[in-house]
């Protein structure tokens, strides 16, 4: 079998390499731990809810952020927001904030940032997706399995949008 590149022997391993006096420049990113920062389940019409035929309506909400806790620890919040509703009321009410500490080490600010605004959210989702469904279920409904999202797609959508606001208005007028 003919050798296509053996990425081991392909890398520079002396790149990024320990300086002599044992400070680590290389890069690295890594999760640190990810909880339940907060979880609302409301069932606001139980059991009445329970009797409804109508097929629910569902509106789903998330927003991301991101804060600073120390020079190389970085937490990144996934907020989403599920509600169920038919024309004869609220059949239930999720709310989660799901939180993942991120270490990041030697990362230039401009890849730092998709990180923790796209690809951080996109490995926490998974387990924020489990925790929903596991809370809509142990309402007494059907699991809720939403979909999966495209953090990164929205994240160059979004930052699309910023700079075509910014060309519209360069002096920040309101």
């Amino acid at each position: 079998m003919a050798d296509e590149g053996n990425i081991i022997s392909n890398l520079n391993l002396d790149q990024g390499a320990p300086l002599a006096n044992g400070e680590d420049t290389s890069p690295a990113i890594g999760f640190i731990s990810q909880y339940v920062k907060d979880l609302s389940v409301e069932n606001p019409n139980a059991p009445d809810s329970f009797q409804w035929a109508e097929t629910p309506e569902m509106q789903i909400d998330f927003n991301i952020a991101a804060r600073t806790l120390g020079p190389d620890v970085h937490e990144v919040e996934l907020k989403i927001k599920a509600v169920s509703k038919t024309s004869q009321g609220t059949a239930y009410i999720v709310e989660l904030a799901f939180g993942g500490l991120v270490a990041m080490r030697n990362i230039p600010d401009d890849q730092a940032h998709p990180f923790l605004f796209a690809e951080a959210p996109r490995m926490l989702f998974p387990f924020a997706r489990r925790v929903i469904a596991d809370a809509v279920r142990d309402a007494g409904f059907a699991p809720l399995m939403l979909e999966p999202i495209d953090f990164n797609g929205l994240y160059f959508a979004q930052l699309q949008q910023q700079a075509e606001a910014a060309v519209a208005n360069p002096m920040g007028e309101a």
